[in-house]
């Protein structure tokens, strides 16, 4: 019984700040990471994007990206709340999308950095922003401290708000091109799902 209590106060004394288990100890280590290479490859695009709008865009989503970077870190180290709470990101892009195809040249694999373009660098930065979003969905659902398991789930909304801005630049300059089924093969598969009766649970 001794031994316990000692125990007990130990990890009072230790305070929330060691209010992590080893699996989400890893976890945070890995989003963490997986910021920082964000934030760090978004300092190498920015030094070589020509379109002022993507460079708006890469910049403002890194501003943001730097105080969800700070907020994460403050709450795994102390496990309280963070002095700057999440915040929601806000993209500028209509959300207008153009649909259809037009052909253009075959892609293949950049032989040379110089060839890359804006249309390379808004498509690494799309995968980057996708990426995180579904990591931190992934982590966020197996964290047992309360407060940074908050922190990494409202995170996940503002990555997918960073994904569809890209998107949407993308779209409007025509790199990211949007199918469209005829209507006869829309109006099935629209149609091809009714609504279940709701049951009362007892």
């Amino acid at each position: 019984m001794q031994g316990n209590t000692q125990m007990s106060q130990t990890m009072n004394n230790q305070g929330t700040s060691q209010n992590h288990g080893a699996h989400e100890m890893l976890d945070s280590h890995e989003l963490i990471g997986n910021i920082i290479g964000i934030l760090e490859q978004y300092q190498l695009y920015n030094q070589h994007i020509q379109d002022q709008e993507l460079k708006d865009i890469l910049q403002r989503q890194s501003s943001f990206m730097m105080e969800m970077y700070n907020t994460i870190v403050e709450s795994f180290q102390t496990g309280q709340d963070p002095q700057v709470p999440t915040k929601q990101y806000k993209m500028e892009q209509s959300n207008e999308v153009i649909y259809g195809m037009s052909a253009g040249q075959p892609k293949k694999p950049k032989q040379n950095i110089n060839e890359f373009s804006d249309e390379c660098f808004s498509s690494f930065m799309l995968g980057h922003t996708k990426s995180a979003g579904s990591a931190l969905a992934m982590a966020g659902a197996e964290m047992n401290n309360p407060i940074l398991r908050r922190i990494i789930a409202d995170s996940v909304p503002n990555m997918i708000e960073m994904s569809y801005e890209l998107f949407l630049y993308q779209n409007k300059k025509g790199y990211y091109q949007v199918p469209k089924l005829n209507d006869q093969d829309m109006n099935v598969m629209l149609n091809a799902y009714t609504k279940a009766p709701q049951q009362n649970m007892h």
